[in-house]
C-alpha cells in the first residue's frame, strides 16, 4: 500500500545538490490502472497501481501498488510503446521528521514544474503531516497533477 501526500512547491530548498539525488525518466503504458515503467539511474522497473479510497478529510493518495524488476532490454523495448510523452524529472530525498520528502524537478516537457511528495506509514499520519514552509498547495487531490495524468496529457498545467 502507498500512502503519499503531493504538494506544489513554493520555493526550492537551499543547497539542493548536496541531497541525495537521481535521473528518473518514466513512461505509461495504462491509466487505470496505472501500468508504468521506469528508469532510475541503472535499475528498471515495471509498477501496477490501483487507487483506494482514502478515508480523511485532506486530500491524501491511496494506491495499492507492486513494483517488479525490469531488464534494460524490456525497458527499452516497452519504452517504445509508451502512450504520451515520456516524464524526465531529478528526484531529491530530503529528510523531514521521520519522513522523506521525494522532490521531483521536471525536465523536458515539463521543465520549470516542481512537486514534493511524501510517504506515510499510515493515512492518519498523512493527515496529521504539517508540510515545510518551502511547500506550497496540497495537490494530492488534483489528479493533473499525477504523472500518469501528465504523461497522458501531454501539456503543462
Amino acid at each position: 500500500m502507498e500512502i503519499e501526500k503531493k504538494f506544489l512547491v513554493r520555493q526550492l530548498p537551499d543547497d539542493l545538490e548536496t541531497y541525495e539525488h537521481s535521473q528518473i525518466e518514466q513512461g505509461y503504458l495504462n491509466e487505470k490502472p496505472v501500468i508504468r515503467i521506469r528508469k532510475m539511474e541503472d535499475e528498471y522497473w515495471f509498477t501496477y497501481k490501483a487507487k483506494v479510497d482514502a478515508a480523511g478529510k485532506d486530500p491524501v493518495c491511496v494506491s495499492r501498488e507492486a513494483e517488479l524488476p525490469l531488464t534494460k532490454e524490456a525497458y527499452e523495448h516497452l519504452r517504445g510503446k509508451i502512450d504520451g510523452c515520456l516524464i524526465e524529472k531529478t528526484r531529491y530525498r530530503i529528510g523531514c521528521g521521520p519522513y522523506t520528502i521525494e522532490l521531483d524537478v521536471f525536465h523536458g516537457t515539463y521543465e520549470g514544474m516542481i512537486l514534493a511528495e511524501v510517504e506515510f506509514p499510515t493515512e492518519q499520519e498523512a493527515q496529521a503531516f504539517v508540510p515545510p514552509d518551502w511547500f506550497g498547495e496540497n495537490v494530492s487531490g488534483d489528479y493533473r497533477y499525477s504523472n500518469a495524468s501528465l504523461a497522458l496529457s501531454g501539456h503543462v498545467i
